[in-house]
């Protein structure tokens, strides 16, 4: 299929417009907002351009299926009925998800089939499962009463998600919400909506109430500002950049809502000399490639004992250019472009700023010309000193910096030194040293021997800069639910 007929595809399946208490309609205003490929730079196609009188729509039609019970008010195991049912129609409609998600996003064909919507699904699956298994518990109290915790869902959820991931993102907030009897409105990245629009027909097709799935596509800030802070919301979750993820929170505390954060990343990978190289480096490859390194807990810092440390730059000089880039209609393609020229463009001048402060660079370095799209060579920098910006600060592309360590105890403190700590990782054939390393990174999820090892039982989150709360695994059903105590006063003379 070529790039032309994947589009084609992907506009088929995305309807354009908005999805509010069970109907498709346009934006209250009227107005339409363009949404580009990627990979050629040109208009795939557009989507509604929603406003402020929108999300309100969207918040009433999420409070009044709340109100009524029509989802909040089902045993959880029939809630967990209707997610399966999304979860076989999502594997049924794998390819319209898996076109949609390459044209919007930018992504190979083959990863946006065999990870984006095979994660995805997996999610709604498993919260399925957890809805099998929902229950309160008895307490042992020190007076004469009877105690019981009954877990209850929050209301209203604004589910907020970014462009690089936008399918396992929502699945990741949808799932949980939903199986715990929350109704959304989701807002998905104004770059990147289709995948959002299709998940919403897919619940409706599944048995999901009116009202109870809500999506509205428009622009970031002044939806998301508004979504936010109003008043019929319950409980944010939200995914994006640390900075944003500020701003929102700051907005979310003003009323004392719930809010959950998966912020940014700059996961340092530590190799250790004693590492099998070869399936070490390829870690380290996938790690900082993968998604065009616009992933949250991509693996961009690379850490290299220093008796392996110029061979390993080597290494990745020769291996590095021969990953399969460019054309993401092609099965073997593993790097796409960035999501957007403004993406694309702060890359470049990252990189550029890096060289000039004295960089040394093993391979890439440059944009690529591919006739058209958001292309950049995937870069490896070597001898950056710990205090660089391309060292301290998210990168979100394909670039790799290489540093040296000379013991244990420095690679530790190399890692745990910039603000972030969503990931890390680990390389080596010494498992004690594994143990004894993982227990001082600083981050919500290490991997040992491998990277993205991802799945929808194990949870994942931020600490530091990289937000709070955790998503995926029973622990995100926790930010989902409250706790509602009830006690009975059984001392002789009280009401029977």
């Amino acid at each position: 299929m070529t790039m032309t007929e994947s589009a084609a595809t992907a506009v088929r399946f995305a309807p354009g417009r908005l999805f509010i208490g069970g109907e498709w309609r346009e934006a209250s205003g009227g107005e339409r907002m363009d949404v580009i490929a990627p990979a050629t730079g040109e208009k795939l196609t557009d989507v509604a351009k929603g406003t402020t009188a929108d999300v309100d729509a969207a918040v009433a039609a999420a409070r009044a299926a709340f109100d009524s019970g029509v989802w909040s008010g089902l045993s959880s195991r029939e809630r967990a009925r209707i997610l399966q049912r999304a979860y076989e129609l999502m594997r049924e409609r794998t390819e319209e998800l898996a076109q949609a998600e390459s044209a919007d996003v930018g992504k190979p064909i083959m990863l946006a089939r065999f990870v984006d919507v095979n994660n995805a699904a997996e999610l709604f699956e498993y919260y399925a499962s957890l809805g099998h298994h929902l229950d309160g518990t008895v307490r042992e109290t020190s007076g004469p009463t009877h105690a019981y915790v009954k877990k209850e869902p929050l209301g209203v959820v604004a589910a907020i998600t970014p462009f690089n991931f936008p399918l396992i993102l929502s699945a990741s907030k949808l799932a949980p919400a939903l199986i715990a009897g929350n109704t959304v409105v989701h807002k998905p990245a104004s770059d990147t909506p289709l995948s959002a629009l299709i998940m919403a027909d897919i619940l409706q097709q599944a048995g999901v109430p009116d009202g109870v799935v809500n999506v509205v596509t428009g622009p970031g800030a002044t939806l998301g500002d508004h979504l936010v802070s109003h008043p019929g919301v319950d409980k944010i979750a939200f995914t994006g950049s640390t900075e944003v993820g500020a701003h929102a929170a700051a907005l979310a505390a003003q009323n004392l809502k719930p809010f959950t954060a998966e912020l940014g990343g700059n996961a340092a990978n530590i190799l250790f000399a004693d590492a099998d190289l070869d399936a070490a480096v390829h870690t380290v490859i996938s790690a900082f490639v993968f998604n065009a390194g616009q992933f949250c807990m991509a693996g961009p810092r690379l850490l290299v004992e220093r008796p392996i440390y110029e061979t390993v730059l080597g290494i990745l000089g020769q291996a590095v250019p021969q990953v399969p880039f460019g054309d993401i209609t092609a099965p073997d393609t593993v790097i796409g472009p960035l999501a957007s020229a403004n993406q694309l463009e702060k890359v470049s001048a990252m990189v550029d700023r890096a060289i000039a402060a004295g960089a040394r660079v093993v391979t890439g370095g440059e944009k690529a010309d591919l006739g058209g799209g958001y292309f950049y060579r995937p870069t490896v920098l070597a001898d950056l000193p710990a205090d660089a910006e391309a060292v301290v600060d998210e990168v979100f592309g394909p670039v790799l910096t290489v540093q040296p360590f000379d013991s244990e105890e420095e690679a530790i403190e190399l890692a745990n030194s910039t603000k972030y700590g969503l990931a890390s990782g680990i390389q080596t054939s010494d498992l004690a040293k594994a143990h004894r390393v993982a227990a001082r990174l600083q981050a919500g999820i290490t991997w040992v021997n491998g990277w993205a090892l991802m799945d929808a039982s194990v949870p994942f989150g931020g600490v530091k800069a990289s937000g709070w709360g955790r998503e995926g695994g029973p622990e995100a059903m926790e930010s989902y639910q409250r706790s509602h105590s009830i006690v009975f006063n059984l001392a002789p003379g009280a009401a029977q």
